[in-house]
């Protein structure tokens, strides 16, 4: 799709030529790469003008499956596909006898549980979604043409798809086939971008906006230091590169548009097909902070063309920000038991005195999410090269203790308490073993303080994308962090937080 043929606001309308369908199915991926829920796309042309040849190319794409055998809905009518990243209806009314048979195939719900893909959407009500996608085909010599009409939050989806493509050509990658991947809890979208010269990644991360000033007159984002373009994932790239750390190669980059191309570090992880943990891999990524811990990181990462990047660090103020979040969500609008607004206050002013209990002065780069999701197995490679990590935008300058917490207690695996204690006791006898002076105690406390405050936060976290954003699926993972905050509350240090969380356990 073009990009200059698109604009981000209003009802767009676009005519475009697809001379074969290798065309359509590249159009059909640049839908598919911004695809919702909530979403219509509604399919219109006379047979053979290339609706299905569109919707089994857009599904296949969602798959990553060029192959994937894509049932026609023509007799069934509706056919439901429980894809990864989001359900998908396909629908084709050619059959449809009356309007009201519509209620009988359920459209309503399928709009409201995920995409709804329409071929013959003639009878389909105006008001089915706001967010419509209309393409009507028509046979064009050897190929056929298309007009396309947005409405809703399509026009801004289609431009950004449209300059995406764009991208992809101005990086040599023009024609290569697109496939969306499942996105993790930020705002950011990732493909993998398939030509002859092997698969890169996508990541695809506009600039975010400045949230709301709820926090003592500053946004969450800004108080939790979190970061709001790629400059960060740049510079912390790069350096973590230098340093010898397994992070995927910058290929190619648009810092202003918030498009990068890295390096595809493959799909093995460090859980197995049962999501279950892999110790052992578990052990190297253990290794691996090890390494991290025991060297120096400055405290600026250098971007090209002469600009740097400064790490914030991991203060009191952005422990306790998200600290806010078990009160504010989990116990405010999705827990058990509501939080007592009178008290929240004190519950963090508790908090406050207890992170007095974690040494300031051991400081390294806190990579902030360096668990499961993050992590995959470079099986080619040896030594902490096997580890490699692929999300740290967030990093920031704190204590080495919370990585460790973030590893062991992963949030989204079933650790057991053994494992836990297993990995744990290899992280402290690696930097003993290269650092006498390691105070051991004063980790075991930080370990204990900094394990509480992760699971409290991703309580919260987790709850609010559940309600907030409409993804049940963090749900899952609830009685997993119940059981890691009594985990940590089983510490001495940690005695006078335990009433704080008992209604909730």
């Amino acid at each position: 799709m073009p990009a200059a043929s698109v604009q981000a606001t209003g009802e767009v309308r676009v005519s475009l030529r697809l001379p074969d369908e290798v065309a359509t199915a590249r159009l059909a991926e640049d839908v598919a790469a911004v695809l919702k829920a909530s979403d219509l796309v509604a399919l219109s042309g006379g047979l053979g003008a290339g609706k299905t040849t569109f919707a089994r190319a857009l599904l296949r794409a969602l798959t990553g499956d060029p192959t994937l055998e894509v049932q026609s809905p023509t007799f069934p009518l509706r056919l439901d596909h429980a894809l990864q990243r989001l359900k998908v209806v396909h629908a084709d009314l050619y059959r449809l006898g009356e309007t009201s048979e519509l209620d009988e195939i359920g459209l309503d719900d399928a709009v409201a549980e995920g995409a709804l893909l329409v071929e013959w959407p003639e009878r389909l009500p105006a008001d089915l979604s706001p967010d419509r996608l209309d393409l009507s085909f028509e046979i064009d010599g050897d190929g056929r043409s298309v007009e396309i009409a947005a409405r809703g939050s399509w026009p801004a989806r289609l431009a950004r798809t449209a300059r995406i493509r764009a991208f992809l050509d101005e990086a040599g990658l023009r024609g290569a086939a697109r496939v969306p991947l499942a996105g993790d809890a930020s705002t950011r979208a990732f493909e993998r971008v398939l030509s002859d010269a092997g698969p890169v990644i996508l990541m695809n991360a506009p600039a975010r906006e400045e949230g709301p000033p709820d926090y003592d007159g500053r946004s969450y984002d800004a108080v939790a230091h979190r970061s709001r373009d790629v400059r960060a994932f740049v510079a912390i790239d790069l350096a973590l590169r230098r340093g010898g750390i397994r992070v995927p190669e910058i290929r190619a980059a648009d810092m202003e548009a918030g498009l990068l191309l890295v390096e595809d570090l493959g799909d093995e992880g460090v859980v197995d097909a049962e999501g279950l943990p892999m110790i052992e891999r578990y052990e190297a990524a253990i290794d691996l902070l090890v390494y991290m811990h025991g060297r120096e990181w400055p405290a600026e990462a250098a971007l090209p063309g002469g600009e740097h990047y400064w790490m914030p660090p991991y203060d009191r103020d952005a422990l306790l920000v998200e600290v806010s979040l078990f009160p504010d969500w989990f116990a405010g609008k999705g827990g058990e038991a509501a939080f007592p607004k009178e008290q929240r206050e004190a519950f963090l002013a508790a908090w406050s005195r207890l992170l007095e209990n974690v040494d300031p002065s051991a400081t390294t780069w806190v990579m902030r999410d360096f668990h499961s999701p993050n992590i995959l197995w470079q099986a080619g490679e040896v030594g902490v090269a096997r580890v490699g990590v692929i999300d740290f935008q967030d990093a920031l300058i704190g204590h080495p203790a919370y990585d460790v917490a973030s590893l062991a207690q992963d949030a989204r695996v079933a650790i057991g308490e053994e494992d836990e204690a297993r990995l744990k006791a290899r992280y402290v006898e690696g930097r003993n073993a290269r650092a006498p002076d390691f105070d051991a105690e004063a980790f075991d406390v930080a370990y204990a303080v900094l394990g509480l405050q992760r699971a409290t936060k991703i309580l919260g976290l987790f709850t609010r994308l559940a309600f907030s954003e409409g993804k049940a699926g963090y749900q899952r993972h609830r009685a997993r962090l119940k059981a890691l905050l009594r985990r940590n509350l089983s510490h001495p240090v940690l005695s006078d937080m335990r009433l704080w969380y008992e209604p909730y356990l």
